[in-house]
């Protein structure tokens, strides 16, 4: 396999080639946003679309090489970068961000196609530097997932920032993208600033237990554990950082104003991919290196994990703004989320990392039939002024059902298998907060249907226009729905390869909470099958 360099940096190296070779578009439009009639394909979109393409090549070639029964980082990439602060540039592929890394390159790659193809799009104003922008951006994600050194997660962690600074402030929509930038910039920046606190702090900590040489390599810091105070206010800080990005209730102020300013494709990523990190987090650094921290705050964090299901919920199904209808049910899967990691068991646990990427394969094609149907409503996403085009477009309609039945977790689905496991994980950890989690599922059935009968079916909106959808935005759709039906026949592909380093991730926070012996000390995990081809964890 080619080094882990190649796939976090072709993207960017793409996006300023394109950036510095004259566009051949035929005319820019006005300023601020997006301008013309149809798709023009520029030469920045279409040196960024093979860039994107080839790191979704890569990382299918990552996901068909990597061998569940190995276990372990493979295809290393490990350089010290700053040699007197213990800083590595070390890279790695295991079960734990395998899928992730193929998640950001496949919504990349769809993101980049839609600014180029869509139908009704109208392309962006100096196409050159937003594409440089939109690849930076998948470049800095790519290697937040495949960073193995804690200074290198945060590097990049900061990073992901930059590139979305620009393309809400410079492409975003009127009236909101100045006042979305400057919160989306206050929240991650303070977050940012408190991780950076918490990562210097375990290095230097961890260095007085290693005879004094600093280093920031997660596997050696695994093996250099602070003591439990150490632990509790460190977690603090990151979790403050984790939870903004993804944004978890009350941490949450920038997602409304964010949402309504970003362009559709830059947000298709946002909420797709950049959400997921914070979550990641978790996995690839708190649970590993703050275990006691982890067990001693796992009430508080399912409680925020449970709040933020409820108040995403409930707004989700009151909101008419069809963005902000996404935006909160995302907080609510993603409250899900929070609580499969910190269930603190393999079951739970392995059931958030599956639905981290059940979520974002949904909610990118969401919002991009979202901006079809606001087109055929004559620019508006409300949702009073949609419906009734289903029997005029079937195949739009089609598509919408099922990645709508996909949200709301319908038996057959990857997402039902996810939030099972998520489900059974906090049952065994705390029986209160597992019941009352169970109104999520009820109220996330009610929010996936509502959207999708109120854009789709009732009466014809005042300025409607029936009509099918095109086959450039079929393109864009159908792989997305493709992977969605695949996971949804075939679920294990993804838990088997991820088991063995979900346990690992878990292993040190599982036997503090109480909740069994050793993972890899007890016996080979059973399996029971909820339905056909899905195994799961006993």
């Amino acid at each position: 396999m080619p080094p882990l360099s190649i796939l976090v940096w072709l993207p960017a190296a793409c996006g300023l080639l394109g950036a510095i070779i004259p566009a051949v578009s035929s005319r820019a439009g006005a300023r601020g946003g997006f301008t013309g009639e149809g798709s023009r394909w520029s030469t920045a979109g279409i040196v960024a679309l093979a860039g994107s393409l080839g790191a979704l090549g890569l990382a299918i070639a990552y996901i068909a090489d990597y061998s569940p029964s190995v276990g372990g980082l493979r295809d290393v990439t490990d350089v010290v970068w700053i040699s007197e602060l213990g800083i590595h540039y070390k890279l790695g592929i295991d079960g734990l961000n395998v899928f992730l890394v193929g998640l950001t390159a496949l919504l990349f790659a769809a993101a980049v196609l839609a600014v180029n193809l869509r139908s009704d799009a109208r392309p962006p104003e100096r196409p050159g530097l937003f594409y440089f922008h939109f690849m930076l951006a998948e470049s800095a994600v790519l290697g937040a997932f495949v960073a193995q050194d804690l200074a290198l997660f945060v590097a990049f962690f900061d990073l992901m920032l930059i590139p979305f600074y620009f393309l809400i402030g410079g492409w975003g929509r009127e009236p909101a993208r100045v006042k979305a930038t400057i919160k989306l910039v206050i929240y991650t920046l303070v977050g940012s600033l408190l991780m950076l606190a918490a990562a210097i702090a375990t290095g230097v900590l961890a260095s007085q237990r290693g005879g004094g040489h600093i280093t920031f390599v997660l596997s050696t810091l695994q093996a250099l554990p602070l003591g439990k105070g150490s632990q509790e206010w460190i977690f603090l800080l990151f979790a403050a950082a984790f939870l903004v990005k993804m944004p978890a209730f009350p941490l949450h102020g920038w997602m409304p104003d964010g949402y309504r300013a970003m362009p559709i494709e830059v947000l298709m990523v946002f909420s797709g991919v950049l959400a997921k990190v914070g979550a990641y987090g978790f996995l690839r650094i708190v649970l590993p290196l703050y275990p006691q921290a982890a067990v001693h705050f796992q009430t508080l964090m399912l409680v925020i994990a449970l709040a933020s299901i409820l108040y995403g919920s409930i707004l989700a199904f009151t909101h008419t703004d069809t963005r902000l209808i996404v935006g909160y049910s995302s907080m609510a899967q993603l409250g899900f989320i929070t609580l499969g990691v910190f269930s603190l068991n393999p079951q739970g646990a392995q059931g958030a990392l599956l639905q981290m990427v059940n979520h974002g394969l949904v909610v990118a094609p969401i919002l991009f039939i979202i901006a079809l149907l606001a087109r055929r409503a004559g620019g508006s996403e409300d949702l009073r002024d949609m419906g009734g085009i289903a029997f005029r477009a079937p195949v739009l309609a089609a598509l919408f059902l099922i990645v709508a039945l996909a949200t709301l977790a319908m038996p057959g689905s990857s997402n039902f298998v996810g939030e099972f496991l998520i489900l059974l994980g906090v049952f065994k950890a705390k029986l209160v907060i597992a019941i009352i989690a169970f109104t999520g599922v009820v109220m996330a059935s009610v929010y996936a249907l509502r959207l999708f009968i109120r854009a789709m079916h009732n009466r014809v909106g005042p300025r409607v226009q029936s009509r099918e959808i095109s086959l450039r935005d079929g393109l864009v759709l159908a792989p997305l729905v493709a992977v969605i039906l695949v996971l949804a026949f075939y679920p294990q592909f993804a838990l088997h390869r991820s088991e063995r380093s979900v346990k690992a991730s878990v292993e040190l926070a599982y036997q503090r909470s109480g909740q069994g012996l050793s993972i890899f000390a007890s016996q080979p995990a059973d399996v029971a099958r909820l339905q056909g081809g899905f195994k799961v964890i006993k």
